[in-house]
């Protein structure tokens, strides 16, 4: 909700007449390596062909560490003062070994309760959009997005001692639109924000996306900026595919502390 407000508050700004802020500058590419502190929501499920599996929380039922830092690439190139594409990043993958305190049904195998069972939940993030800016002003920039959101995740359990192993994977190419747009606060700080989205029910797949930033850059230097944001993201996805038959309900959000380089 407080990513949704700032969003809102970025039109605000932009649809406002002319400040007294420093001009946006005409850099053409931008690169933000930094920090992604996230807390995180696994919650799946991986069927077999006699029925459902078991819903878990790979966090409260698998041991998986709810919060973690990972490094974070981010940046952007402008094909010209309307036009330009966004990327990130990232990787979110996690493993944990846990004794199990309820039976676990995982596919076409059966965990029984006390059984000490290795989890892993890989998940790495490719993000990449195209921005056309409809309102440009001196001092910021509204724009409407479309792009992909690629989640290559797989999740898979095995047990300890036998190596029992299955895993699901989900290779997730989710096309998304949105908003996107910054505005100048003053000679030194920026504000910036997006919001992209994503619904399809269609065939074997059926699900969503939401994905919401909001932060703030601090010009250090002509080309150098310190940043802090936040971004939080839901993804929500049912398939029945002969690599995974299943749901997956994750969510991470988190801050971001990063560096940005104009050039």
């Amino acid at each position: 909700m407080i990513l949704r407000v700032a969003l809102v508050l970025l039109v605000g700004c932009v649809l406002a007449p002319q400040a007294s802020a420093q001009s946006l500058d005409g850099d053409r590419f931008s690169l933000s390596p930094g920090v992604f502190i996230t807390d995180r929501d696994t919650d799946t499920r991986f069927d077999s062909s006699l029925g459902d599996g078991t819903d878990l929380d790979f966090e409260s039922d698998l041991g998986l560490n709810a919060s973690d830092t990972v490094f974070r690439v981010d940046g952007y190139f402008r094909f010209s003062e309307r036009h330009r594409a966004d990327f990130s990043v990232f990787d979110l993958s996690r493993k944990s070994s846990k004794q199990i305190e309820r039976d676990i049904q995982w596919g076409d195998t059966l965990y029984s309760i006390d059984t000490v069972i290795e989890s892993s939940v890989d998940l790495a993030i490719y993000k990449a959009a195209y921005t056309y800016s409809f309102l440009q002003r001196d001092t910021g920039y509204l724009g409407a997005t479309i792009g992909v959101y690629v989640a290559d995740a797989s999740a898979g359990l095995a047990e300890q001692n036998l190596g029992q192993a299955e895993v699901g994977e989900l290779t997730a190419p989710l096309p998304v639109i949105g908003l996107r747009g910054q505005y100048a606060l003053s000679d030194r700080w920026t504000f910036r924000a997006s919001g992209e989205f994503f619904f399809v029910e269609y065939e074997n797949v059926d699900g969503s996306l939401v994905d919401m930033y909001a932060g703030f850059d601090y010009r250090v230097f002509n080309n150098m900026s310190l940043g802090i944001g936040f971004n939080t993201v839901t993804i929500d996805v049912g398939a029945t595919k002969s690599s995974f038959d299943g749901a997956i309900d994750w969510r991470y959000s988190g801050a971001l502390v990063f560096l940005k380089f104009d050039f």
